[in-house]
């Protein structure tokens, strides 16, 4: 990949980027714990392959004092020991989201969920899967580089 840009969407469609920022600035990470949340932005990140968010939520994380291996360990989450069965949750629910088209979250998946989160918690995860995949698409297809420090 090139560390160019290939467009800087945010200047050409600023209405379009300052409303997809009031988003993600209105998710409420309080309901849901921001260490939670981040996972979930660090995993779906991963995914989609966008190193520009992959680098920032990972950061994130360690501002937060989390174990640089426990940061580590998202992609591997499901044989990673430091995971609660919360988070397990939220992850397992981020990976089945992100996957649609190609996959549908099963009534049964939805009931493991409803073990770990309430409606409103269920319903505020969904913003966060949805407003970390608008990032990811736009960030990989426009080629939005990490920014290097120094």
């Amino acid at each position: 990949m090139s560390a160019k840009a290939r467009i800087a969407y945010y200047q050409l469609a600023p209405k379009g980027f300052q409303n997809l920022l009031a988003l993600s600035n209105g998710l409420r990470t309080e309901l849901l714990g921001k260490r939670l949340v981040d996972l979930v932005l660090l995993r779906v990140s991963q995914i989609n392959g966008c190193a520009y968010c992959i680098d920032m939520h990972w950061r994130d994380l360690i501002k937060m004092e989390v174990e640089p291996r426990h940061a580590n360990a998202v992609a591997g989450w499901r044989e990673a020991p430091f995971f609660t069965e919360r988070e397990r949750a939220a992850l397992h629910w981020a990976e089945l989201v992100t996957g649609i088209p190609r996959t549908d979250p099963s009534d049964a998946e939805f009931a493991q969920l409803q073990q770990h989160f309430s409606d409103e918690e269920i319903a505020e995860l969904g913003f966060v899967i949805v407003t970390i995949n608008a990032w990811n698409l736009l960030n990989v297809s426009l080629r939005n580089p990490i920014q290097l420090e120094g």
